[in-house]
C-alpha cells in the first residue's frame, strides 16, 4: 500500500523501538493509544513486541507467573544431588531468555518459550527433581 504523496518512510532507532514497546507495559494504556501517540499503526508495535530485541522484559513481572512447559519422557526415578540446584542462587532475577530448552539427566526434556525469567525455570526444575 502506497503512502501519502510527499511523506517519507520513518526509520526508528532500536532505542526508540524499545522505548515505545516499554510504554505498552502500563496496564492502563493500550497498544492503540501508544500508536496514536506516535502517529503510527498499532500493528507495527505488535511486530516489535514479538522481536526479542525490542520486547520489554521485566524480571519482577515474570515472578509467580505460569509458564507454558512441555515435558517429554518418563518420570524421574531418583532425585539428583543439590549440586545443580545451587546454580539458582548464582543467577539474579534479571537474567532472562526467549527460549529455554533443558534435557535432564534421565532423558526428560523441558521446553519454555517466550520471555522467561531464568530463575523461574531453575525453580521449576528444582521442583521436578524434589
Amino acid at each position: 500500500m502506497a503512502g501519502k504523496k510527499g511523506q517519507k518512510k520513518r526509520l526508528w532507532s532500536d532505542d526508540e523501538k524499545r522505548s515505545i514497546c516499554e510504554q505498552t507495559l502500563n496496564p492502563s494504556v493500550s497498544v492503540a493509544q501508544v500508536a496514536r501517540r506516535y502517529s503510527m499503526n498499532a500493528n507495527l508495535i505488535f511486530k516489535w513486541l514479538k522481536d526479542a530485541r525490542f520486547a520489554p522484559i521485566e524480571g519482577a513481572a515474570l515472578e509467580g507467573v505460569f509458564l507454558p512447559v512441555e515435558i517429554d519422557g518418563s518420570p524421574m526415578e531418583s532425585a539428583t544431588s543439590g549440586q545443580e540446584c545451587s546454580a539458582a542462587d548464582n543467577l539474579g532475577s534479571a537474567a532472562s531468555a526467549q527460549r529455554v530448552d533443558i534435557t535432564l539427566s534421565d532423558g526428560r526434556r523441558i521446553l519454555v518459550e517466550g520471555p522467561t525469567g531464568l530463575s523461574s525455570v531453575l525453580r521449576l526444575v528444582q521442583g521436578l527433581m524434589a
